[in-house]
């Protein structure tokens, strides 16, 4: 299988990072990181299949779809890579990581949770986004669902970037599928068996997922660190990302052995 989507990437050299961005976004969420990692890592960020400048997919993608997609990224490109999933991203991450673990050298897993298929109610409610964009169209939709992506104190400029991107990101059947995926994930049963080792993040004021969420991943996973990212939303890699690529850069160093001397004098 060939990774039909579209990517940004970032530096030369180093360990590759495969950035997987929420439901409601693309690569541009992880500018900080394409900007801050490359000088240590490859980072290559995605537009999900069916997201921004990705075609849209030829039939429904279930989440199984959508790991494989990130799979052939890795494979196209390196033997392996450290993921990074935000939200959705966490999700197929966390599913990438039993059907591919030869890929996974490490996991990061940052505002996300097992699946909205653990609640009968988060589930009927990720399922009714898809007639919500079909009947508000990208900008309203974002317009109306951006701004519970950050904290009440996050600068105005971030809140109108994260609504820009959501309305230049999602459009159906993509976003459907996506929808559909979260809805029928539950992956309580399947996180004791992942044995790469994770750092599970999550902003302290997070309202979409929630802190109990990340706290349910990071208990459940058999190598894993916790750490709770303050003055932050949902999107806690944009909304603080020197505190979050901290902690990422602090991660890797462990995971991927990048000497010391290298990583910001600010670690």
């Amino acid at each position: 299988m060939r990774a039909d989507v579209h990517v940004e990437e970032a530096g030369e050299h180093g360990p590759l990072l495969l950035c997987l961005h929420g439901i409601g976004s693309s690569s541009v969420a992880f500018a900080p990181q394409l900007a801050e990692l490359s000088p240590y890592v490859r980072v290559v960020a995605w537009d999900a299949p069916g997201y921004a400048a990705s075609p849209d997919p030829e039939a429904p993608l279930t989440l199984d779809d959508f790991a494989d997609a990130a799979a052939a990224v890795i494979r196209e490109r390196a033997t392996s890579a450290h993921v990074l999933g935000v939200s959705w991203g966490g999700v197929i991450a966390l599913r990438l990581a039993t059907r591919h673990p030869e890929l996974v050298d490490s996991l990061v897993v940052a505002d996300s949770s097992p699946g909205s298929g653990t609640d009968a109610t988060k589930a009927a409610g990720m399922r009714a986004r898809a007639g919500e964009l079909a009947e508000l169209g990208p900008r309203a939709f974002a317009e109306a669902r951006g701004p519970r992506l950050v904290s009440p104190g996050a600068p105005d400029a971030l809140v109108r970037r994260v609504v820009d991107t959501m309305a230049a990101s999602v459009r159906l059947p993509g976003y459907a599928y996506a929808a559909e995926s979260m809805a029928a994930a539950d992956l309580r049963a399947e996180l004791p068996s992942i044995a790469a080792p994770s750092l599970v993040l999550c902003g302290d004021q997070d309202t979409v997922t929630g802190v109990e969420a990340s706290q349910e991943i990071a208990g459940t996973l058999r190598r894993t660190a916790f750490v709770i990212v303050k003055d932050a939303g949902h999107l806690a890699n944009q909304e603080q990302p020197g505190r979050f690529n901290a902690w990422l850069l602090s991660h890797l160093r462990i995971t991927a052995r990048i000497p010391e001397q290298e990583l910001s004098p600010c670690l």
